[in-house]
């Protein structure tokens, strides 16, 4: 044995220099190695997104109730003077997992009304949880913006997507995350409830795009969707834009699980 060789025995109360400066780096590089993995493991995991429910704070609001593909309310712009820049579309619901009134919302289809309710929003799109018993018209139709023909559906063709649906109010800020298939339970009861469902599609250069779902005649799709939330799906259908709002009319028996 090399004299100047180190040499430790485990009950002895301290280890020679060498071997515990040996030790003490290798402890250090573990430890830092620990803090990189951490890191990297974080900032590879997926965001789930800025969403907002304004839970608590009612505000008052006015608009013009449009019942069309799903109750929304047009909000008038501060300063907006040109079409179709006017108005900004905010989604109507009820408070938990309700859709609005489909009946209410036929019969005050184009009026100006005022009502009560909290804000939920995701990046450009709103939606207003509205108080029972708080909504009612004011003035009369013909008092109504010369701008609201401005809103009229504008059809953009044909076109083929590929996304997930969702349930609009849960994704837009009520649970985070409210998306995939850990929130597919939560999404079919909203959905059933008559929350509009939403194709989301995530683009890999820029901003999601949410298409609000009907049939090719307009009418709702809630019950179809049901078997096929919270999974990639393609559709293929016709893209309108109303104001803000896309709208992607296709039959539901077209749908396409991927």
């Amino acid at each position: 044995m090399n004299p100047k060789e180190e040499f430790y025995i485990g009950w002895q109360s301290k280890a020679p220099p060498g071997i515990g400066s040996q030790v003490r780096q290798t402890v250090v590089l573990l430890l830092a190695l620990a803090i990189v993995l951490g890191i990297l493991l974080g900032v590879a995991q997926r965001t789930i997104g800025v969403s907002v429910f304004e839970w608590g704070k009612v505000k008052s609001f006015s608009g013009i109730l449009k019942s069309q593909p799903y109750p929304h309310l047009l909000v008038t712009r501060p300063g907006a003077k040109a079409a179709p820049a006017t108005f900004s579309s905010y989604y109507l619901v009820k408070p938990f997992k309700f859709g609005f009134d489909a009946d209410a919302a036929s019969r005050l289809d184009g009026q100006k009304v005022k009502l009560k309710g909290t804000l939920i929003y995701r990046a450009n799109q709103t939606m207003i949880e509205v108080v029972d018993g708080s909504i009612e018209p004011i003035g009369s139709p013909e008092e109504l913006p010369h701008a609201t023909p401005a809103v009229q559906p504008v059809s953009l063709g044909q076109r083929t997507l590929v996304g997930e649906i969702v349930d609009s109010k849960c994704y837009l800020g009520v649970m985070n995350p409210g998306q995939l298939t850990t929130h597919r339970a939560c999404a079919i009861r909203c959905i059933s409830g008559g929350i509009p469902p939403v194709l989301l599609v995530r683009q890999t250069n820029g901003p999601a795009l949410y298409f609000l779902l009907v049939s090719r005649d307009g009418s709702p799709v809630n019950k179809q969707v049901l078997d096929i939330i919270a999974e990639p799906v393609e559709i293929t259908g016709e893209v309108e834009r109303q104001g803000e709002l896309l709208i992607l009319r296709a039959d539901p028996s077209t749908y396409r699980r991927l």
